[in-house]
């Protein structure tokens, strides 16, 4: 930056453009007006150090109608950690924050740096990701549902934004109306005409406009069930939404974790058990990041349940447990010797390997070694399946 009267300089240091407007002032010798959004990065032009919070992107905001900008949710830096909600109000458990956090140092950790994030995971052995939101999730139950449907609009452009510069590196995963037919319909068509290839559907749906909460099974979802059938687009759900259903104290992070894979038993349950795919047998599923090694644990259960309880279902089966899975479902897995060791009961045409990078359980710095023990354990032709087949033929994609 060139500024009369200093010396050119670089600044290393990644900065924000929010800072432009209070550096400028500061600069002409302005004042600066109270509640201004950012800080003055004069004493880094002048060679002085300053600590600085992480850059990021206000793409809420900075997408909202003028009119509308004081509903939006923000994005905003707070006591060392992301906050994502509305000012003064944080959507995001702490925990999450303080996650998400450990990533700053990786350049492509965030999808504001789409080159650098596809050269890492390049080097890393990795050529094509598909991308999950993060953050975005704790806007999932934003208060106002025509406002949520856009900002989930703003989070498709985006990711299909991303997609396209990506050149088939990135491909990402939207989001959808799901409590009402005729939104789901809308969003469903807009995801399809910006190149979307699925979407995420959340384990917890949140509420009715009667303050119910929304049942996925239920003769009132069979609308919006037609409308993603119809679509031909494959749903998918994600770990992340479960928390632990008492305090914890210690290593709550962790805890939180351990069960993130209940949320999957109970929706896995309700598309089986509520007649969901009987209703609608051209839907695809698919469970990201869970692991497999829960697949036939679950399968047993269920097979076991339906023997038992049969006689008192409201609702009869068309199909035994086994064909609704190897129909409809498949699921992903980063590390899971014991899934693979299942792989005959779970079948190598329904797994997807998986690098969740850049989280803590991702295969990040050794995804060669863990592709390598796939190749182990099932053979190098059905390894060839579960790290890229699989996943293509899901999405739809070619080469």
């Amino acid at each position: 930056m060139r500024v009369p009267g200093l010396a050119a300089r670089v600044v290393p240091e990644q900065v924000r453009l929010v800072d432009v407007l209070p550096t400028v002032l500061d600069l002409a010798g302005a004042r600066l007006p109270a509640g201004l959004d950012g800080r003055s990065l004069a004493p880094l032009l002048r060679g002085a150090q300053m600590p600085l919070p992480p850059a990021y992107s206000e793409t809420f905001y900075e997408r909202f109608p003028d009119d509308l900008k004081e509903q939006a949710p923000r994005i905003w830096y707070e006591d060392g950690a992301y906050m994502v909600g509305r000012k003064g109000q944080n959507f995001l458990p702490g925990d999450f924050s303080r996650v998400l956090m450990q990533y700053d140092d990786l350049a492509g950790a965030a999808t504001n740096n789409i080159e650098a994030r596809i050269q890492e995971l390049a080097e890393d052995g990795v050529d094509k990701e598909l991308a999950f939101p993060n953050a975005v999730l704790a806007l999932f139950h934003y208060p106002d549902k025509e406002l949520r449907e856009r900002v989930f609009r703003i989070y498709n452009e985006y990711m299909a934004d991303l997609q396209e510069r990506s050149n088939g590196h990135f491909y990402g995963a939207g989001l959808i109306n799901w409590w009402d037919p005729k939104g789901a319909r809308r969003t469903l068509e807009e995801l399809k005409s910006l190149g979307l290839r699925t979407f995420l559907m959340p384990i917890n749906p949140g509420k009715d406009d009667d303050g119910n909460v929304i049942d996925y099974g239920s003769t009132a979802m069979s609308a919006v069930w037609d409308e993603i059938e119809e679509s031909g687009l494959p749903v998918t759900h994600h770990i992340g939404e479960t928390p632990p259903k008492t305090p914890c104290e210690f290593n709550s992070v962790v805890v939180g974790m351990m069960i993130n894979i209940d949320g999957f038993r109970e929706v896995f349950s309700k598309y089986i058990f509520s007649g969901i795919l009987d209703r609608h047998p051209k839907l695809r599923i698919g469970w990201f990041e869970g692991g497999i090694a829960w697949v036939p644990w679950a399968l047993q259960d269920a097979e076991h349940l339906l023997a038992s309880y049969q006689h008192m279902f409201n609702h009869q089966l068309e199909h035994d447990i086994q064909y609704y899975w190897d129909t409809h479902m498949s699921a992903s897995f980063m590390v899971d010797p014991l899934g693979l060791q299942l792989i005959d009961r779970i079948g190598v045409d329904r797994v997807f390997w998986s690098s969740d990078y850049p989280h803590n359980e991702s295969t990040f710095g050794y995804s060669e070694k863990s592709l390598a023990s796939v190749v182990e354990t099932v053979g190098p032709g059905n390894a060839a399946k579960i790290v890229s087949g699989n996943i293509k033929k899901f999405l739809g994609i070619d080469g």
